[in-house]
């Protein structure tokens, strides 16, 4: 091999260097970020329709979504290593605030989820488990090789489980869910073998009566029972479904035009701004509405998966690999949710209803991402 000729060429290093310029130098990923910004800026667009005009609604989101963004710089410049470092602890400090929501947790709409800090405000102890319990699991196999044995499964699936379960009793099933894919794409990208997945669906199927009758809530057995057959109570549990699948279907190709929806504008939508927003962006934008949002989201979720294939070591793979696959959890389950494919279990859509800790919590998970990218260890020659 010519050695010289390889002495002449730019590194690698330089070439990610010259190509990203700034951004690179502050370990941000222009794609992706480029991605998270038409989203969100998107979203802002579709929150100030679905909240009937309301500037307010949006300025707040907006900081919000300021927030998260300096969230996700500052945990870009942070590598890896210090995540893997520090995943035990921030698990356990999650596990901690998780109990301590069920003795001193600020209680609101029949659920007992924030904890408040004087001076500050309050705050999801759950959502920090979205980042924790994923992180947790691929500290777990970074040591460890793979695919997952037997005994591994059942540790991981302890580690998973207790946090889902404290999350549950609070109640917030919707949360619980998320934190419970989290960790158990990790143990799927760590190789889990096709016969266990099929024995848990098996063992899911045989469990899912009991945990009707025996784990749910009555409020979570009503959607459940509303998802089967909504139009056996339009005017009560089945009013939201209906009156988004009215919006969804009154949208057409090309949509009403912003500002111009009828089911949200004239308050036939509940939870308008929230949980049911994308019913909004379908009676506006119709199907060309939906599809350039399902596109943003792919290229998002794409990207993460390049960046989780081009990492160096198992810890980041695993953690990048779930931080993306869990993203597109959130977009399944909120689109089924409102097209009523799913049952009504809480999820908003990303980056797009308005919320405040789950916004946070969603940018910093991609800071996460960018730093496992750009803290990657560039071949040099």
């Amino acid at each position: 091999m010519n050695t010289e000729f390889l002495r002449q060429m730019p590194s690698s290093r330089s070439f990610a260097t010259n190509g990203s310029g700034l951004l690179w130098r502050l370990h941000l990923d222009s794609p992706l970020l480029a991605a998270l910004l038409v989203l969100c800026g998107g979203g802002l667009l579709v929150l100030y329709s679905a909240g009937d005009s309301n500037a307010d609604l949006v300025v707040r989101q907006a900081i919000r979504l300021g927030g998260g963004f300096m969230a996700l710089l500052i945990l870009a410049q942070v590598p890896p290593r210090t995540y893997r470092f520090w995943a035990p602890v921030v698990y356990a400090g999650g596990l901690a605030l998780l109990v301590l929501v069920l003795f001193i947790g600020t209680e609101a709409k029949g659920a007992q989820r924030w904890l408040t800090v004087p001076g500050v405000g309050s705050f999801q102890p759950a959502e920090i488990m979205k980042l924790a319990v994923p992180a947790m699991v691929a500290w777990y196999f970074s040591e460890r090789s793979l695919p997952a044995r037997f005994r591994d499964v059942v540790l991981v699936l302890v580690i998973t489980l207790v946090p889902v379960l404290l999350i549950a009793r609070q109640p917030d099933l919707g949360t619980s869910l998320l934190v419970a894919a989290a960790g158990l794409l990790v143990l799927f990208v760590a190789g889990l073998s096709w016969r266990l997945i099929l024995a848990a669906l098996g063992l899911l199927a045989v469990a899912a009566p009991l945990m009707y009758f025996f784990v749910l809530h009555p409020y979570q057995r009503r959607r459940v029972d509303t998802f089967f057959n909504p139009e056996a109570d339009p005017l009560g549990a089945g009013w939201n479904i209906i009156q988004s699948k009215t919006a969804i279907g009154s949208g057409g190709i090309s949509g009403k035009g912003w500002l111009n929806g009828t089911q949200s504008r004239l308050d036939f939508l509940p939870e308008s701004s929230t949980d049911f927003i994308l019913a909004v962006l379908a009676e506006e934008g119709g199907l060309i509405g939906v599809l350039m949002l399902l596109g943003l989201y792919l290229a998002v979720i794409g990207r993460g998966l390049f960046i989780s294939w081009h990492a160096q070591e198992t810890f980041s793979r695993l953690l990048a690999s779930s931080l993306a696959l869990t993203f597109f959890i959130y977009v399944f389950v909120n689109i089924g949710m409102v097209s009523g494919l799913l049952p009504v279990v809480g999820v908003p859509l990303p980056l797009i209803s308005y919320g405040g800790t789950s916004i946070v919590t969603l940018l910093a998970g991609f800071g996460i991402l960018m730093s496992i990218h750009t803290h990657r260890k560039l071949m040099s020659h």
